[in-house]
């Protein structure tokens, strides 16, 4: 799973690389992974917060990090079998 990974225009036009590192390097942490991985950037108190969740198995972790710019989105990450695309919401 997740071998072959791909970004939308939206997500390389909004979110930056390391944050686009950072949510591969998520989904590589998770030791049973679903096809969907869903997360949700937002700005907390000058930093950026990431929530990471799937359904099944159930997986919830919330990370807070320090960047110059904090971005607000949900991006998910789907696995075809084939292929792994990171999208924005908007664009599913």
């Amino acid at each position: 799973m997740f071998t072959n990974r791909y970004i939308t225009r939206g997500v390389q036009s909004e979110i930056p690389v390391v944050l686009q590192i950072f949510m591969w390097d998520c989904i590589s942490a998770v030791s049973e992974k679903d096809y969907l991985q869903i997360f949700r950037l937002s700005e907390c108190n000058g930093k950026q917060k990431i929530v990471h969740e799937q359904e099944v198995p159930e997986y919830k972790r919330e990370y807070l990090l320090a960047v110059p710019e904090p971005v607000n989105a949900k991006v998910y990450v789907i696995d075809d079998g084939a292929h792994c695309t990171m999208l924005l919401a908007e664009e599913y």
